[in-house]
């Protein structure tokens, strides 16, 4: 914890003295601050004129916008340090180009596609995510994490060729010791294990020289954007996934993330409620892919995907159409948050979602009240016991005008929920790692599954109304906060899509 925090003040010196040394040159010209000022206000204008065109969502652009506009000095040295990374990182630069070459691996069966031409609720991801639908596949649901873990341990000690593994968080503890121990052995067997794992997402968790030690025990080892006090401070996006692959059979995914608290070792925040999925079948292509697509953006080692992808002889698993895909903060599509909002909007008898975070934008909130008032049963489930205070309150600011339209939220009284799930009408599900906030809609790279007419649906269904069994429903005076609270809410919604 020490060094984390060692590691942390040092890019945040990094970020300061970046800042500082931009306000010294403005005040080193200060015997031509009309010029300066004309400069800088040009620039911010320019930059908000690029921002509305480019705009993704408004609800995202307009505080930049806001900031720019109004302190054009520091909303533009903010902007240019931690906005407009894109263009400026060698890293995001080398993921675009691998991802680029990767969907030539990611190719939809035709057969398929005829099957679904009417169908545009799903072909969607095909069409312009560019993640095929498969069908040839068994899926499992794992409502509580230990369940999950279980299974995960049981895959792994039966690979022979590969384990790709990618998570967000990695933490020392039962859970992570259990699976390091697996997969050191496979690596002494000559299995090919690869570990990668953000650099964020473990700064409190796992020492710098954390890679070299997996190196040591023949683990190959990415640390995804590595902070550094300069460079690194500019980059926004990091891999909140959570993938493993072994041998190309099966994959895992969901909320999980590598750490004791997931699967109730330990309880910071009362009960902890995550999920898993895994499948076995043509589905696990993609998730191939996708953590090859990350991973070969820092170790370019591969340049035949296909040596990685297995060919089920069994077919016609289960029915049903299993999709995973992935949410790049690259990319001109906005899957994550299309794919929830295209549940939304076609559900004709009910949507139940899990989210420990609600940060939504207008977008979604329409789309939630518009369900809501036409007779759908919108239920929502978010954390009784808060992991982030602040961003809890921001969260209990989107409930007033979602509870008045006739949205059921709810707090899972027992503890935290982390599970990220969306399911609608007995007939289609997405779960995966996209929490409903702006970082992991427009910043993180992100996965999930969706599924359609999947026997696991009912399971998912069932773990929902469990779930909400054990909950609060926040009633309409509950949701209803004081001058002094709304005043605040307001400020933190203002400033939320730049947290």
């Amino acid at each position: 914890m020490k060094m984390a925090i060692k590691r942390g003040i040092f890019v945040a010196l990094g970020l300061i003295l970046q800042i500082l040394l931009s306000l010294f040159v403005y005040l080193f010209l200060a015997e031509h601050i009309a010029v300066v000022n004309l400069f800088y206000g040009t620039l911010g204008i320019l930059l908000v004129l690029g921002l509305i065109r480019n705009s993704k969502n408004y609800s995202y652009t307009l505080p930049w916008i806001i900031i720019l506009l109004y302190f054009p000095l520091i909303g533009t040295l903010m902007y240019l340090i931690i906005g407009d990374n894109k263009k400026n990182s060698k890293v995001l630069k080398n993921i675009v180009q691998s991802e680029k070459e990767a969907k030539k691996y990611l190719v939809q069966d035709s057969e398929i596609r005829k099957e679904l031409e009417n169908n545009s609720k799903i072909r969607y991801l095909s069409d312009f995510s560019g993640y095929p639908i498969t069908k040839n596949n068994h899926v499992s649901y794992y409502p509580l994490g230990e369940q999950a873990f279980e299974a995960m341990l049981e895959e792994l000690k039966k690979a022979e060729k590969f384990i790709f593994f990618e998570y967000f968080i990695v933490n020392h503890g039962t859970m992570w010791y259990s699976i390091l121990e697996i997969l050191e052995e496979k690596a002494k067997q000559g299995v090919d294990v690869r570990v990668m794992y953000d650099d964020l997402g473990c700064l409190p968790t796992l020492k710098k020289s954390y890679p070299e030690e997996l190196e040591k025990k023949g683990i190959k080892c990415v640390v995804f954007n590595k902070l550094h006090p300069i460079s690194g401070v500019i980059m926004n996006n990091r891999d909140h996934r959570k993938i493993l692959v072994i041998d190309g059979k099966v994959a895992f995914s969901g909320g999980i993330n590598i750490a004791d608290e997931y699967i109730n070792r330990n309880s910071p925040y009362g009960h902890w409620k995550d999920n898993g999925i895994k499948v076995a079948g043509d589905a696990v292509w993609s998730y191939t892919v996708l953590f090859l697509s990350l991973w070969n953006a820092f170790k370019q080692e591969d340049d035949d995907f296909t040596k990685f992808k297995n060919d089920f002889k069994i077919k016609n698993f289960e029915n049903g159409y299993v999709a995973p895909y992935g949410e790049s903060p690259l990319d001109t599509e906005i899957t994550g948050e299309d794919i929830y909002l295209n549940i939304i909007n076609q559900a004709n008898h009910y949507v139940y979602i899990f989210t420990p975070y609600l940060i939504i934008d207008t977008d979604m909130i329409n789309a939630l009240n518009l369900a809501a008032k036409r007779g759908v049963d919108v239920r929502i489930v978010i954390p009784g016991i808060p992991d982030k205070k602040l961003v809890y309150l921001l969260s209990e600011s989107y409930v007033e005008t979602l509870v008045q339209s006739g949205v059921k939220v709810y707090r899972y009284t027992p503890g935290f929920i982390h599970a990220k799930v969306f399911v609608s009408d007995d007939h289609i599900a997405t779960v995966g790692t996209i929490n409903l906030d702006y970082r992991s809609l427009y910043l993180h790279f992100e996965c999930g599954t969706y599924l359609e007419d999947v026997d696991c649906i009912e399971d998912i269904k069932k773990d929902c109304l469990d779930t909400i069994e054990k909950s609060h429903e926040i009633t309409k005076e509950e949701a209803m906060p004081n001058l002094l609270k709304a005043v605040w809410q307001a400020i933190l919604r203002l400033v939320a899509p730049l947290m």
